[in-house]
């Protein structure tokens, strides 16, 4: 191992001159407590590191070690369920959710499994060897590095997750012995054999998110918003009631109190397809402002590491981070105390660079072993001042498919989710529209940009109406200002903790979306045939349609389906009336 000697410390930073060969980016153990920190520039025999841990107490001369080996976390049965820090250290037998400075020790689990191989088979890299039995069926993966013909096999039953299972031996007489877990670097993405194309979306059960603006599973999504616009609780609603089978949840630089309740309610949040804890199928990264801001800024790749391992075992993944502002402003503090030359804002002139790298590792994608799996990432922005044009933004709207602008009025007007329909986009929707019309919707597109015509058309009548007041309109722009209200109120309108409408199927959201453009339909006629706005305004079954999704459950799907035939009897009896008092 390479040694150095520290001649420089501020803050997660430090210089050191060097005696022996070390590489960038690799692993090292600082001091007496071995804090974990890595290189992030070599200089001749000068290198520059951050340290991922609290430096109070570094000082000149401290010896700093190289572990010859790149930033790595431990893959392996023991994350579903847990909750770890930003270097996937497990928080839960740490006091208070701090992890003690220096502390490497792994706790040791075990498993009962079931194995999937005999002595004699051929292993590929990334193939499944082994499956554990409980509490969730996981599969164990040969390594990427490894493969070979299984040469020794241990007895099915209870292990150690530390103890080896089987031993392979390659082409070359090489050995390899293979426990539960291996370890595999942050910075790396994990091998596959083939990135697959857009083929279906992530159902997320919300309606404007799965309607109009769909990200597809593997795709890339961003959640901007400023502070009390629902970051948080819609990620949350998501990570419940999305089609994913696995949640990575990584909270980034957030405030103590706001994790101390995600940490508080997601064990106790039930998973509504099995009826369990949802903690079994989700792994927490819990990374407060109060940590280390180096550690801030490993914990993104961790929780993108830790996705890409379950995508490799066949599984579709959903990774919320909240939020990539936080992490942000880790690079900027580490930039400047390397003196480097800021770009917009303070931010480093790779801010662009580092947010693509991580965005581009989601993906749909066929594992070495031939599993297909998906990573999606939902990753939450915190703009200073609900401000879209600032570099975070800006730069991440570059490489997201899906942009989910949050608006601060229509939060303060209680109107959730506080998705500004305008403002948002999904560039994804011709990729998915053979999707819904597999699943019964033909007219998707039709129908979604029937919605955004009418929402673009009443942000432009409101303009006018707050002028010469909404009475004096046309017959005509009045009924669209009615309609756009209903499909605001219908349909966009959407509660998370409504025991009936917290969750929307497809085929819900296609019912209730084709009742509120027959009434529009219907109500342009009626108007073309001289019935005054006021009447319709009138109508009994408006109060009805404003509150579809409260009063249609998944379980009413029929009835929805023939609310139709009451919208024509209104309508035919409102018309009837019309053309005898003309």
């Amino acid at each position: 191992m390479s040694e150095a000697r520290i001649t420089w410390v501020g803050g997660p930073v430090l210089r050191a001159c060097a005696t022996g060969p070390f590489s960038i980016f690799e692993a090292l153990a600082v001091g007496e407590r071995r804090l974990l920190g890595e290189v992030i520039q070599l200089r001749g025999d000068e290198l520059v590191a951050q340290v991922y841990e609290d430096t109070t107490g570094l000082e000149p001369g401290v010896t700093v070690v190289g572990l010859e080996r790149p930033l790595s976390v431990t893959l392996g049965p023991n994350l579903l369920g847990g909750i770890f820090d930003g270097l996937l250290r497990p928080l839960s037998r740490a006091t208070d959710y701090q992890i003690q400075p220096g502390a490497a020790e792994r706790s040791v689990a075990r498993h009962r499994l079931e194995f999937a191989v005999r002595n004699g088979d051929v292993l590929s890299a990334g193939a499944v060897f082994a499956r554990t039995v409980a509490p969730r069926p996981q599969s164990l993966l040969v390594p990427p590095w490894a493969s070979g013909r299984v040469e020794a096999l241990v007895e099915p039953g209870e292990h150690r997750d530390d103890e080896t299972l089987l031993v392979l031996v390659d082409d070359s007489g090489h050995r390899h012995e293979l426990t539960m877990q291996h370890d595999w670097p942050v910075r790396r993405s994990r091998p596959v054999r083939e990135r697959l194309g857009v083929n279906a979306p992530m159902i997320t059960g919300q309606r404007i998110l799965d309607t109009l603006f769909p990200v597809a599973r593997g795709g890339r999504a961003a959640l901007p918003g400023g502070f009390g616009t629902g970051k948080t609780v819609l990620q949350e609603a998501l990570a419940k009631w999305c089609d994913a089978d696995v949640i990575v949840y990584v909270g980034c630089g957030e405030r103590g109190n706001e994790m101390a309740e995600v940490l508080d309610e997601f064990p106790q949040l039930e998973d509504p397809r099995t009826g369990r804890p949802l903690a079994e199928r989700t792994v927490i990264i819990a990374n407060t402002s109060n940590m280390p801001v180096a550690a801030r800024e490993a914990s993104i790749y961790t929780a993108i590491t830790v996705a890409e391992y379950f995508r490799d075992q066949g599984l579709n993944v959903a990774l919320m981070a909240d939020s990539t502002s936080r992490w942000a402003e880790a690079l900027r503090e580490v930039s400047g105390r390397l003196g480097e030359l800021p770009g917009e804002a303070g931010y480093p002139a790779y801010l662009s660079s580092r947010l693509a790298e991580f965005y581009e590792r989601a993906a749909r994608v066929t594992s070495l072993a031939g599993a297909e799996g998906s990573v999606t990432i939902i990753g939450a922005i915190s703009p200073p001042s609900g401000d879209f044009s600032e570099p975070v933004t800006l730069h991440t709207k570059r490489y997201v498919r899906c942009f989910w602008a949050l608006d601060r009025q229509r939060a303060q007007a209680r109107f959730y989710p506080a998705i500004h329909p305008l403002q948002s986009y999904g560039s994804d929707v011709q990729e998915l529209a053979d999707w819904w019309k597999r699943s019964g919707n033909p007219d998707w597109l039709v129908q979604r940009q029937r919605v955004l015509e009418l929402l673009e058309a009443q942000a432009h009548l409101e303009r006018m109406a707050r002028i010469v007041g909404r009475d004096a309109l046309p017959a005509q722009q009045q009924v669209r200002l009615l309609c756009a209200d209903l499909v605001n109120e219908g349909f966009l309108r959407q509660s998370s903790f409504s025991k009936v409408d917290r969750f929307c199927s497809p085929a819900r959201q296609v019912a209730m979306l084709s009742v509120l453009l027959h009434f529009a339909d219907r109500a342009d006629a009626a108007v073309a045939a001289g019935v005054p706005p006021a009447r319709l305004a009138a109508l009994p079954m408006l109060r009805q349609l404003q509150r579809l999704g409260e009063e249609f459950s998944e379980d009413d799907l029929l009835r929805l389906r023939q609310l139709p035939r009451q919208i024509d009897y209104e309508f035919d009896q409102l018309q009837t009336v019309a053309s005898h008092a003309g």
